[in-house]
């Protein structure tokens, strides 16, 4: 497993208010905790973290982390969470856990695939990735930096599974019977259905409609007839 260095100072200034001075002079506030000793806040330049970030964006790494004013001022460990800003992607806050080379930890690693897929390349299907990280135990100096699969021989409607992965010296803790990757069919798109004819609109019937030619006529001799019979 890769290890990279990371030097900081103990930070001084707490609270928010603390937190925002440091961001504003470029470093970054942050805590290391964890393998039985006293939790640590810590500040680390912004570049420096940075560019230390970049050499783990591929999966875990340990970190040698220095910590001047520090007791001890050089710790072993991994990082745990990174918070950044949801628009700028500045790291706001970094949480470091101290770890302890002979004791095993429980971690969680990314997977990634490799190769194409028989069933994409030959059958238009798509390949899916259901499981993008599996929670697994082991020593520190065994951690794999991520879990990549190979994908090339999946057809459609095939998959790979947790139990299919194999890691040396790891201890898989994920349902092994959980979907890392599979390949679906090719989506089919329907023809629309030719549409139906439609029926003929109900003229409605108009309130104070004009007697069609011959009503009103055949309406006044009736009622002649009825005033004749009056008269007699």
């Amino acid at each position: 497993m890769a290890t990279i260095q990371v030097s900081g100072e103990v930070r001084t200034a707490e609270g928010k208010g603390g937190a925002r001075k440091l961001r504003a002079s470029g470093q970054v506030p942050g805590v290391v905790y964890g393998s039985g000793e006293a939790a640590v806040a810590l500040c680390i330049p912004q570049r420096d973290l940075e560019k230390a970030l970049q050499r783990r964006a591929d999966g875990n790494v340990i970190v040698q982390l220095k910590v001047a004013g520090a007791t001890p001022a050089e710790r072993m460990s991994i990082i745990r969470e990174v918070q950044r800003d949801p628009l700028s992607g500045r790291v706001l806050h970094i949480d470091f856990l101290q770890i302890n080379m002979t004791e095993k930890l429980t971690l969680k690693v990314p997977v990634g695939s490799h190769g194409l897929a028989a069933g994409v390349k030959t059958g238009g299907g798509v390949l899916e990735h259901i499981t993008r990280e599996i929670e697994i135990r082991c020593l520190p100096g065994d951690i794999p930096e991520r879990v990549v699969v190979d994908v090339t021989a999946l057809q459609i409607n095939e998959a790979l599974h947790v139990r299919d992965l194999k890691l040396d010296k790891v201890e898989i803790l994920t349902d092994p019977d959980a979907v890392v990757v599979t390949v679906a069919p090719p989506t089919v798109m329907e023809e629309p259905k030719a549409a139906e004819a439609e029926a003929a609109p109900v003229e409605p019937e108009l309130i104070g409609k004009k007697p069609a030619e011959g009503e009103g006529e055949a309406a006044e001799e009736k009622g002649g007839d009825k005033g004749g019979e009056k008269k007699k």
